[in-house]
């Protein structure tokens, strides 16, 4: 899955939840929390983590890659 990226960055439990992968906010940042988000291989643990163009974030079997 791919997404394009019109920012210069966007906020890690944003992108999760704009992409559908969680019904709300909520459940985007307990995902986070609970270190189930890796962002360039490495667990991500910060909800507002700023994403920016060419970074992979893996959640479970969903590889997010931002271009």
């Amino acid at each position: 899955m791919t997404y394009t990226l019109t920012e210069p960055y966007i906020e890690l439990h944003k992108l999760i939840k704009l992409l559908d992968l969680v019904d709300t906010g909520g459940q985007a940042k307990m995902l986070i929390e609970n270190a189930h988000v890796y962002r360039n291989g490495e667990i991500e643990t910060r909800k507002r983590a700023k994403i920016t163009k060419g970074e992979i974030i893996t959640i479970g079997d969903v590889i997010i890659q931002v271009i």
